[in-house]
Formats: structure tokens, sequence, C-alpha cells
């Protein structure tokens, strides 16, 4: 009898050939499946699509959506059981709408939540033929994360690996759906692991991590001092112990290889914590991407995140974590309600005057789960905008070619107006002499060339193929970011350490 096979997929409707970061869900669920279903074979599509014909009958597909590429997977998640295979969906998206990835994905089961342990009881449900319709994964704590199964990737594949170190984010942004879906208290992994995944990695070639965190700052000096003026002391304690555990951490990644180079996502306020900024630089964290959204204090207020400085204070604290060595993506969202024409050359302005080395400008999108969205919901309830046979409040049913670029009405500006606008912002921070000024933080012209390559991936990767409504454009982006992405992984490799030493820990 032919082995069955257990298959996990990342679907895109973009493949490259070549990806910047691994889909690290794609290998923590290769460590979860048990042994008995054998070692799964992991497709990721932003390289290539998956082939038909791989699936057989009796084999379990396991597919994660998130909103961006949930229509995607529900066409692989169909294709698979038209083939007589089990399909599982798990994921953010299906988490929100298990019944959606049942119906039109037409899923057998739903794993919800963390899948590290809800996985290995779905996968052995379906060898046993009896799947139940929805696994309850939930949250679980951080001494239950697996580490991924980096013996089944392919080096040449990617250029930066990622390591999980916590899960949550204590903030409550308006936009954002982590602090709804994995919770507002942090779950910290013990470093003793991190830094035994990070090891496998380096042996592997990879020296490019990203430590693919909700929030690496869960602990601010606002949230210690509100602690201590409640005199609860149990919440300082316990605040404190998850800070000195983020300062073990660097401190161990500090003793790794010095080649190797980290990257990760914080709030603005870590900015105040030189002390932390300082530890982050002496552990090869070199950036990280920071939430900035808005740079007006109106803005900050409309996505509650009226705790970020503005204006020229926003700067000075931006500055600061470049001073203490730590570089800034700064993500910037645009069609706020408070947005005007002028926003789009403010931003830009503050930017450059902030000198973060990267940035990401995005159009306001109601994400699934956020308070935007369910605020966004509610006003759509009694006459919908429909888009074929579509409500706009399911923008993620609708095929990309016909799927609006924006969704909810701005008061002074039209969706084109907010995406040409959004578009040239793009332009103007990434032109090549723009590129060229911030590669100054290279050390070597070799590395500032590296740096200008990179800007042009991730500025190809991320406007170019996501804002643009014009085809043609479309297609040009994707064909310069495929060569550029080539190029980009050589810069990127590393020789393997095979013979780096794991570290003793004390029990």
């Amino acid at each position: 009898m032919e082995r069955l096979s257990v298959h996990l997929v990342n679907p895109s409707d973009n493949s490259f050939g070549t990806a910047v970061i691994t889909p690290r869900w794609l290998f923590v669920l290769a460590a979860a499946t048990p042994r008995s279903a054998g070692d799964p074979i992991l497709v990721d599509e932003s390289l290539e699509q998956i082939q038909p014909e791989t699936i057989q009958p009796g084999d379990i597909v396991g597919i994660s959506v998130h909103t961006g590429n949930a229509l995607r997977g529900y066409e692989v998640g169909r294709m698979a059981r038209s083939r007589g295979a089990w399909v599982i969906y798990g994921g953010i998206h299906a988490t929100l709408f298990p019944e959606e990835a049942l119906e039109r994905g037409q899923a057998h089961a739903v794993v919800t939540g963390d899948g590290d342990v809800a996985w290995s009881k779905a996968v052995v449900d379906c060898l046993a033929g009896k799947p139940e319709r929805v696994y309850a994964g939930g949250r679980i704590g951080g001494d239950e994360f697996l580490a991924a199964r980096w013996d089944l990737i392919d080096p040449e594949k990617y250029m930066w690996a990622s390591v999980q170190t916590i899960r949550g984010c204590p903030k409550h942004c308006s936009f954002c759906s982590v602090w709804r879906t994995d919770g507002q208290k942090p779950r910290q992994r013990k470093f003793q692991s991190v830094i035994d995944e990070i090891v496998t990695l380096r042996r592997l070639g990879f020296r490019f991590i990203a430590l693919a965190d909700d929030n690496f700052y869960p602990v601010t000096f606002t949230d210690l001092r509100l602690a201590r003026e409640q005199n609860n002391t149990a919440k300082v304690e316990e605040l404190t112990a998850i800070r000195a555990e983020r300062f073990h951490l660097m401190e161990e990644l500090a003793k790794l290889p010095r080649d190797m180079v980290f990257y990760t996502q914080m709030t603005m306020e870590a900015g105040e914590d030189v002390e932390f900024l300082d530890a982050m630089k002496k552990a090869n964290i070199k950036g990280a991407l920071v939430g900035i959204e808005a740079v007006t204090p109106e803005g900050l207020k409309a996505v509650y995140k009226d705790w970020n400085l503005s204006g020229d204070a926003m700067a000075r604290q931006l500055q600061t974590f470049k001073k203490h060595g730590v570089h800034v993506l700064g993500s910037f969202i645009f069609g706020l309600p408070t947005d005007r024409p002028s926003t789009f050359d403010a931003t830009v302005a503050m930017a450059q005057k902030a000198g973060i080395t990267f940035a990401q400008f995005v159009m306001m999108t109601p994400f699934p789960g956020t308070v935007d969205f369910g605020r966004w919901e509610k006003d759509q309830a009694e006459n919908p905008t429909m888009v074929g046979d579509v409500p706009i409040t399911r923008y993620w049913l609708i095929p990309t070619a016909t799927r609006p670029k924006m969704f909810t009405p701005h008061p002074t500006m039209s969706s084109d107006e907010i995406r040409e606008r959004t578009q040239k912002v793009w332009d103007r921070f990434y032109n090549w002499g723009a590129i060229w000024k911030r590669s100054a933080c290279c050390p070597t012209i070799s590395s500032r060339i590296a740096f200008m390559f990179l800007s042009k991936l991730y500025r190809q990767m991320y406007a170019g193929t996501g804002i643009s409504t014009d085809s043609a454009r479309r297609k040009k982006s994707k064909s310069w970011a495929r060569w550029t992405a080539r190029q980009c992984k050589k810069l990127f490799r590393a020789k393997p350490m095979p013979e780096l030493a794991s570290r003793t820990w004390e029990a």
C-alpha cells in the first residue's frame, strides 16, 4: 500500500522563485506533524505554485491563510479535496472565519488559534478517517512553542530565516488584530530554546534572521510606572520578569558568531529605553520594523495610537534608535480620515528628517478582527456596497483583478487619489539618489551596493506588485522583483558552519 503524505501549503498569487524571509509556520507545523505520518512535503507558493498531481487520495493538506491570501488558499483547498485529500485550514484568517474556510475552502477541519499542539491531533484524526470540524488551539504558553524543523528547508531558496521569541502585544491599535487573536499578554519563549534554534540555522548557512515577533519590546516604562502607581506588586514583578528575560536573550545573542544579523518588530516607545536599544546593538539586532502609522496628532488618535509622539518629538525619538545602532523600517498608513493631500509630503519629510533607513507606505485596509473592521462592518450592515456578488466587507473574496485598492470612503479624497499619491511617496522615498544617501549607514562599497539592491527589491515586491492597478506595471514590477531577488540572494549567502557548537544550558 502506498504511503500517504502530509502537505503543508503557504498559498500565494505571486511566485518569485526566491523569497526574502521563510514562512515560519510551515516549518513549525512540520515539527508538530506526528512522526507516524512521515516528513511533510512543504510547498511555499511565494517560490513556486503547487502542482496538483502531487496530491493523492487520502493525503492530508494543511493550508494556513491570512486575509491577503485567503482566496488563493481556498482555491488550493478545493483542488486538494477534489483529488481525494483531507483538507485542514489554519492561520489568523481561518481562526476568525472558520465557517468560511469550511464552506468556501471545502475544508474537512479548521485549526483555530495556535497550531503547535492542535495540528498534531487534527492529523491523527484524519489518518483515522474521523476529523472534527474545528480544533481549538487557543493560546499556548511560551514553554509549549515548538522549534521549527529547519532540516526540511532548502537554504538556497531564502535570504533570511525566521525565529519567534514572543507572541502577543499589550497595545490595542485600531488597525491591528494581533492583540485580539494572539492576546495582550506577552507569551515569551525561553531564551535557551531560541538560541538553540538560531545555532541550527547558522550551521545551515543562515546569518540573517528575522525575530518574527508581534512586539519584541513587550514592557514599556509606562507599563512599569502605571503598575507601581497602582501599587500592583504582582504586576510589577511579572513585567520585571518579562523584561529581564528579554535582556537574557539579548546577552546570549551577543555570544553568537559576529557575522550574524537580526531584525525584529517593536513599538516606537522603545526609543525611550536606551538601555534596551544598547542591548539590541550588542546582540546584533541591527534593525526593527516600527509602527509609526501617522505623523500628526490627529492621525495617531484616529488609530488609537496617541501614545506615539508626533512632529519634532517623533523625529527625535526615531533618531534615538539610529544613534544607538538600531535601524528603523518605518511603517506608515495612508487613507486615515484625518489625511489631507499635504499629509503625503509631510510623511516623506518626516521619514527623511527622522533618518529612518527603510519605510513602507500602506493604504488603510480594515483587517478582520480589528476595531476598524468592526466599525466598518457595522456601517455597511444595512446597505452594503457590492463588488459583483461580494459585499465590500468581504473584499478578500473578490478576485484580485477586480478588487478595489481602497475599501473605506475618505471624506476629502477619492480612492484613486490616495492610491496615486501613495505610489508617488514610494517612488520618492526609493529613488536611486535617496537610497544611495541612506546607504551611507553601510561601512563598505560592496555593502552599500547590497543596500541599494535590497531597497529596490523591497520597493518592487511591496509596492510595485501591490498598489499599482496597471497590469503592465504590475507585470514589469514582478519581473524586476524576480531578477533583483536572484541578485540579492547572492549577497545574503553565508558559508555554513556545521562545526558551530550548541550551548550547554544549566537545568
